[in-house]
């Protein structure tokens, strides 16, 4: 982990408090904002390796700000805490590009629980990949998990945070069927049957960028009543 940072984002004074001393209490260096636009401005002049985010904050709302983050070309894992305990709430955080989403109240070991999951997640995609190798390809795909450059028949693909951990996720094991909770499993640590959609819909954008006609794919295809598997062309190179 090149970052041991953490930037809380949290209006209350007594929770951004406790948030920031049991991070301390796990090794992590901890900056607060107590509004967006501060939060805004400190993700842009420093780098964190995790930002630990309030929905409801004065101003510049945790919503906003999220969406502000997930544009910079630089990934930070963002953790929602937030008092917003709807589904529709955890699901529209998931879509925006949160990397997992805690209701409050909560417990510290949760919270630590989820930071340190996060950042594992993110050290084991740019892990290298066996034997000192850190590019997959796979007939004309061509994944580099280290600077997240994604390229299908040597054109370039602009992939958002979690599409690329999808299609990082498939690539890995090429043929194997992913139910949707095994996805929400490995890309976002959640495996509730109520995160369905959010799966669906980053599938659909994948197919967007990766297929030559997301109507009827061939990379990433349905298997109707289990999930979803990506088929290369395995008349290409193959993996590596």
């Amino acid at each position: 982990m090149t970052s041991r940072r953490i930037l809380v984002v949290e209006d209350d004074e007594d929770i951004a408090r406790l948030i920031e001393m049991h991070l301390i209490d796990c090794g992590f260096e901890v900056k607060v904002a107590r509004d967006g636009a501060r939060a805004e401005a400190l993700v842009n002049d420093e780098h964190y390796c995790l930002v630990t985010l309030d929905l409801s904050l004065p101003g510049l709302d945790g919503i906003e700000l999220c969406r502000r983050i997930r544009r910079r070309s630089t990934y930070t894992p963002i953790l929602m805490l937030t008092a917003r305990s709807s589904e529709f709430d955890r699901v529209l955080g998931l879509e925006l590009g949160a990397d997992d989403y805690l209701t409050k109240p909560f417990s510290v070991r949760e919270l630590q629980a989820r930071v340190k999951a996060i950042l594992r997640r993110g050290e084991a995609l740019a892990a290298p990949n066996g034997a000192g190798q850190s590019t997959i390809r796979l007939g004309t795909l061509m994944i580099d998990p280290e600077t997240r450059e994604v390229t299908i028949e040597g054109r370039p693909v602009q992939l958002r945070a979690k599409e690329f951990a999808l299609l990082h996720e498939f690539a890995r094991h090429p043929g194997r069927v992913y139910s949707r909770s095994a996805l929400l499993n490995a890309v976002w640590n959640h495996g509730h049957d109520g995160y369905r959609h959010t799966v669906n819909t980053h599938i659909n954008r994948l197919r967007m960028k990766v297929e030559k006609d997301p109507a009827h794919p061939l990379l990433i295809r349905t298997v109707h009543g289990v999930g979803y598997q990506l088929v290369p062309d395995l008349g290409a190179s193959g993996a590596r």
